[in-house]
């Protein structure tokens, strides 16, 4: 069967990486980007051949472990090298392959003049190679590795340009924050372990269905999972690292940022669900994450002026939805967005590295405006990116969004304050993301002449991933069309979870209300930003609450204070007094004190038998003299 085979998804990239690692500077450097995007595109081919395969088998048939062989065996402890084919994992699979290939493309236009062109298609083939080995991994052991491996590679990508001192501290910053979460990660795993003995999916869920409901041991583990889910889907209070890791370069942006690494977290609460819906404290705490991560996100959104920053706060707003959705039970829900979110994400970021690239590398929206006819497919590409985030109708942002906003309100685990959390992070989203369209392509150029003059403009190399991502962002949500179409296809994966069916009018009104919000944002967006002025009032304007939003509500601030700040001072004690003073002094001391016991006992040795002889004696009376004590004292 053709899922026996679907490890070549893996094998190509492996290929691709060694081949632009080891000789990607050898031969000519046009080579290493062929070679990277051709591995990427083979990969898409098998699992594009998966997806054909699992759709014709029935139901009941379409989860299935492909162990390759055994990789680890110590006593009772065996752990396969095994892939996990199921509808879950070939959409994600899907999903990084496909939005990843386009990414590839685009990526051998802008990435064309730099000097490590053959290291960073390596660093990408390896980036897919994990996360390849993340969403395919049939067991928790493999899961790691992949989840491991996708934080080395965010690493390399973001700190990519690390003669740039802002972008090597935004790789540490993302490795860092990342660690947290992989501890997190791994106690749950050892835990899980220890309590169930089992390491694959399928047996450990079903070993799981023993503890019981709501218990302390089911919570533990399902509260760790969440830490490392937090940290990778960049939500509150872990969500630090993704905005300064914006430093890369756009197509890291798009590939690591939009498409697949943030949603690793999303896709582990997916894969787990089981665990999660026998804790229902932990989906309580993952829907209040969700939601204050999507509003608290979206406000900061209204202020930033980098272009790239903007998309950023937006992602982490757009992972809160996803997992909002999660914690009130609507899995599928959640993957729907997470499939539509990849399309129009990684289409924004392409189109804002269009716009950098014609400005020689300008982020900020305050010397850009006016370029609408400058770069006309960036424009109308960036356009329906936009909508599509906004939730615009019949714009695959509109299905997939109002489908989580419906669950928050209605579902059992929902109500009526998340929804209305969801509600006005929808109007936010309009407004932020169309104020950076009329910033960056209306009004007046505040481009500065001598670059105005000479723009970059992208080839089509770059060009063709943004229609093609655009063509997506369009009819990507009729994918749940006919009825439930999408939530058909995951039923397998999600059919014994206890989802909410929401439908009928109280979906439709929803999505009336939401699109309302939405349209009002961008009405707003347009009347502050969209008007012919050479100045928007968006670079000038202060007050408090634009400070706050500006400083991130200064959580970075409460970090550096209570966290990097008191590290760093107690380092430095430890440097200046503990380790010099009491460390070494202790070891100087027990050397010093050795040399002059040493130097003592050296005056005895003289070398000369009659000293040791009389020595001896000396001995020996005295030896003499406490034994005759001894006897008379008796």
């Amino acid at each position: 069967m053709l899922f026996d085979y679907l490890w070549l998804a893996l094998l190509f990239p492996a290929l691709g990486f060694l081949y632009c690692a080891i000789l990607g500077d050898v031969f000519p450097r046009r080579w290493a980007g062929y070679v990277g995007t051709l591995a990427v595109g083979l990969s898409l081919v098998v699992a594009s051949a998966g997806l054909v395969t699992l759709s014709g088998l029935p139901e009941q048939s379409q989860a299935q472990s492909s162990v390759l062989y055994t990789w680890i065996a110590s006593g009772k402890l065996a752990i396969p090298f095994g892939l996990l084919v199921d509808p879950l994992s070939i959409t994600m699979t899907l999903i990084v392959t496909g939005v990843g290939f386009v990414i590839h493309v685009y990526s051998t236009g802008y990435m064309a003049d730099d000097p490590g062109y053959a290291r960073f298609f390596a660093y990408m083939n390896l980036f897919i190679l994990a996360m390849l080995t993340l969403v395919l991994a049939d067991n928790f052991v493999m899961l790691l590795i992949g989840w491991g491996g996708v934080g080395l590679c965010s690493y390399l990508l973001i700190a990519f340009w690390f003669e740039r001192p802002e972008a090597a501290a935004a790789g540490v910053k993302a490795f860092v924050v990342n660690a947290i979460g992989d501890v997190g990660l791994m106690l749950a795993i050892f835990l899980l372990i220890a309590q169930l003995g089992e390491i694959e999916y399928l047996k450990a869920f079903k070993a799981a269905a023993g503890l019981p409901a709501g218990g302390t041991v089911i919570t533990w583990i399902t509260l760790l999972i969440l830490v490392g889910a937090v940290a990778k889907s960049a939500q509150l209070p872990l969500y630090v690292w993704l905005p300064d890791a914006m430093a890369g370069p756009a197509p890291v942006s798009a590939l690591i940022h939009a498409a697949t690494m943030v949603a690793a977290g999303v896709y582990l609460i997916a894969r787990t669900h089981p665990l999660f819906e026998m804790a229902p404290t932990t989906m309580l705490v993952v829907a209040i994450i969700g939601a204050v991560t999507a509003l608290f996100a979206a406000t900061i959104g209204t202020v930033k002026t980098n272009i790239k920053r903007v998309l950023a706060y937006s992602t982490i707003s757009q992972l809160g939805y996803m997992m909002l959705a999660l914690g009130v039970g609507a899995f599928s829900a959640s993957i729907f967005h997470l499939a539509t979110h990849a399309f129009f994400k990684a289409l924004l970021f392409l189109a804002a590295g269009g716009v950098i690239h014609a400005l020689a590398g300008e982020e900020e929206m305050a010397k850009m405006g006016g370029l609408r006819l400058r770069l006309p497919v960036v424009y109308w590409t960036f356009l329906v990116g936009a909508l599509a985030l906004s939730g615009f109708p019949l714009f695959s942002g509109f299905f997939s969004k109002d489908e989580i906003i419906a669950a928050a309100f209605f579902s059992e685990r929902g109500g009526w304050l998340l929804g209305l959390i969801a509600l006005l992070t929808s109007a936010l989203t309009g407004y932020y993301i169309f104020r950076a369209f009329f910033l960056a392509f209306h009004g007046r150029s505040r481009t500065p002449d001598e670059v105005a003059g000479h723009l970059h403009l992208p080839g089509l190399t770059m060009l063709i991933p943004l229609v093609v991502l655009a063509g997506f962002s369009l009819i990507a949500g009729y994918i749940q069309f006919p009825v439930a179409g999408f939530e058909s296809f995951l039923q397998p994966t999600f059919a014994q979870a206890h989802q909410p069916e929401i439908g009928g009018i109280n979906y439709w009104l929803i999505a009336a209300i939401s699109a309302t919000a939405s349209i009002a944002g961008i009405g707003l967006a347009y009347w502050r930003c969209g008007q012919e002025q050479p100045a928007p009032a968006e670079f000038s304007a202060e007050g408090w609450l634009r400070r706050l939003l500006l400083n991130d509500y200064y959580i970075e601030h409460l970090y550096r204070w209570v966290i990097v700040w008191p590290v760093f001072w107690l380092g430095s004690l430890v440097s200046t007094i503990v380790d010099p003073i009491i460390v070494d002094g202790v070891v100087r001391g027990v050397g010093g004190y050795t040399r002059i016991g040493s130097r003592a006992l050296g005056v005895f040795q003289t070398g000369y038998l009659r000293t040791y002889a009389v020595a001896i004696l000396a001995g020996v009376v005295v030896i003499i003299a406490y034994a005759l004590r001894i006897g008379l004292q008796r």
